[in-house]
């Protein structure tokens, strides 16, 4: 078992998670986080964990962060420069002799020529590939948290939500599957998982009158989804950068035409159990998709 695990974006959606799940394990956990009053209600849950700061315009932060961690969860930011911060951090990490790496990657990220999101983690791979320092690769599909993260509102306001997505079907996984595949993976032989790539999705791909039909069942209360037109989408993400918007409206059109709908067994066979289901996620998490919350 690890020493010192550093989990990098520890108060994201993945990271967050990953640190409940090392910290329920007695594994001591080094939180990465861009603000240290943000991450402080990390400590408060789990007094255990260690706070540390990471920002990439300082790099002398990743060397602090870094000293004395035998194994390292990679996330990095949805920005611009991304890929540079990657690249940063891995080198930073073979130079403090990190034992292993385990990058959050993306399901299709080794596709070709593949969409630009994929392009974007596909360097990231490739560079870590190269630097020598063992590594592992966890590439899932869309989360099922994004519900909350990003249509929560309309559903609690408007019994809605908004996806230019037609028909198409996704195979979303539960963000806590992520995590207990990262976690048992940061927690074995490091030769066990050494270059290996796994893509993580849920038990099924759904459309999103099928999302609707399991957030309505959780909720007590009809949920509608709405198709929107690609136009539609891009007006409503209007005041996000050029490059974010064109990204994430090329993965949209990805999971419209039936590409993200694959699906495989891999955390099944990892954790020894199955992947949440949709269902599951939504009767947990009902409390997200209540007017007023």
């Amino acid at each position: 078992m690890a020493h010192t695990i550093l989990i990098t974006g520890a108060t994201g959606t993945v990271g967050s998670e990953l640190v409940l799940d090392l910290a329920n394990r007695g594994v001591t956990v080094r939180a990465g986080v861009h603000s240290i009053i943000k991450g402080d209600r990390l400590r408060h849950i789990y007094p255990d964990t260690q706070l540390v700061e990471i920002d990439y315009a300082r790099p002398e932060t990743l060397h602090v962060a870094l000293t004395g961690v035998e194994r390292l969860f990679l996330v990095t930011p949805f920005v611009e420069n991304q890929v540079a911060y990657a690249k940063q951090v891995i080198d930073v990490a073979k130079q403090a002799g990190v034992q292993q790496i385990v990058r959050l990657s993306v399901a299709g990220a080794d596709a070709t020529p593949g969409i630009q999101l994929g392009r974007w983690h596909r360097e990231v791979e490739e560079y870590l590939a190269q630097s020598g320092v063992p590594y592992t690769l966890v590439r899932p599909t869309s989360f099922m948290q994004n519900f909350i993260n990003h249509n929560s509102d309309s559903i609690c306001q408007e019994d809605k939500f908004y996806l230019p997505l037609g028909d198409g079907a996704i195979s979303y996984i539960d963000v806590r599957d992520i995590a207990s595949v990262a976690a048992n993976i940061l927690t074995t032989d490091v030769a066990q998982h050494q270059g290996k790539a796994y893509t993580l999705t849920g038990p099924v791909a759904l459309t999103g009158a099928a999302v609707a039909a399991a957030i309505s069942q959780a909720a007590n209360r009809p949920i509608a989804y709405v198709d929107v037109p690609e136009a539609a989408a891009r007006q409503a993400m209007s005041q996000a950068p050029q490059w974010m918007t064109d990204a994430m409206l090329e993965l949209h059109a990805l999971g419209k035409a039936g590409h993200a709908a694959a699906v495989t067994s891999t955390v099944e066979e990892l954790t020894g159990r199955p992947a949440y289901t949709f269902e599951q996620f939504a009767k947990d998490y009902h409390q997200h998709f209540q007017p007023g919350s």
